[in-house]
């Protein structure tokens, strides 16, 4: 078991060094210059040239690629080019937003989804099963942003039951008022997240409720409910959970579209403001911190299949 943990652990090692140098790469390879960007419309070619003198961009791509890693080893991503902060700090400032509403979506949507997945295998062919499966294709069908200001427009606008923008800390505004400004951006961006847990779900959970071992459960006499929790739902653990890792992803986009439209202050708006700016340390330092984020996931994901099946510990 201590060895499987520990050869999952460095492979992520050389995974996060080459996602570090495609990252440079993009940016670099990029088309436009973001010295004339810093300098503005007016300014000369002289002082075009200043600013790649100060930002280094004069130098040898293999020469900028040495200095930003041995600069990343040290744990700095950087300073950002107008606001003259600290990457590390603009993440550390903005970071409690993305991670509480990311961390809302994805508890609402695997209680929701796993749920409705297992009992549309369950009732496979009935009614039920068929309105789940339209769900699923909504979900996937309809883009966040227009669901969003769906949401605004019905539950903010028209009932005028919760507020239409906006993020309140729970540690300074309580609960409560938290979770009124979350309702409407974790409804938004849990949708598809939903619709892809639940038809893996459903997928997984039938598969296995052909198995013999399931039908020697039902001749034993034991409950459905219990069949399904115990027996099926459990050995089709292992596909559902690499679904939820994989909708991270979905997730990741989906974080910075849903600021955008909440003005939610978080890493999504902070990247949006970056990408407007070409503030190329900060949008560095962003999708490095994501790519990170999701290695890290995938991970703890592959980690856990240990738990759900004792036979990928030997």
């Amino acid at each position: 078991m201590l060895t499987y943990v520990l050869k999952r652990i460095l492979s992520t090692v050389p995974v996060m060094a080459i996602v570090a140098v495609l990252v440079f790469m993009l940016l670099r390879l990029a088309p436009g210059d973001p010295a004339a960007v810093i300098a503005g419309d007016y300014a000369t070619a002289e002082d075009v040239e200043r600013i790649r003198t100060q930002l280094g961009l004069n130098d040898p791509i293999p020469v900028q690629l040495w200095h930003w890693l041995v600069q990343l080893a040290s744990g700095d991503l950087g300073t950002a080019i107008f606001s003259k902060k600290s990457v590390v700090e603009l993440i550390g400032q903005r970071i409690e937003p993305t991670l509480l509403l990311s961390l809302c979506t994805i508890v609402f949507a695997v209680a929701v989804a796993v749920p409705l997945g297992t009992i549309a295998a369950w009732k496979s062919g009935s009614i039920i099963d068929r309105i789940v499966m339209l769900f699923s294709v909504g979900g996937f069908s309809v883009p966040v942003f227009v669901l969003a200001y769906c949401l605004i427009y019905v539950l903010a606008m028209w009932l005028k039951i919760l507020p239409v923008q906006g993020y309140k800390s729970p540690f300074d505004h309580g609960l409560l008022t938290f979770l009124r400004h979350m309702v409407l951006p974790v409804l938004a961006l849990s949708v598809i997240f939903i619709a892809l847990i639940a038809r893996m779900t459903r997928a997984s959970v039938m598969e296995v409720l052909e198995e013999d071992y399931v039908r020697t459960a039902r001749a034993k006499g034991q409950s459905e409910w219990k069949i399904l929790i115990h027996h099926a739902l459990r050995n089709a653990a292992v596909p559902i959970v690499t679904v939820i890792g994989v909708g991270i992803a979905l997730l990741i986009g989906g974080v910075v579209v849903t600021e955008s439209v909440f003005n939610i202050p978080g890493l999504g708006r902070l990247v949006l403001d970056a990408v407007l700016a070409r503030d190329y340390p900060v949008i560095q330092g962003l999708i490095l911190f994501f790519s990170f984020i999701y290695i890290l996931i995938n991970l703890i994901i592959d980690l856990s299949y240990t738990l759900f099946d004792p036979r990928i510990r030997y």
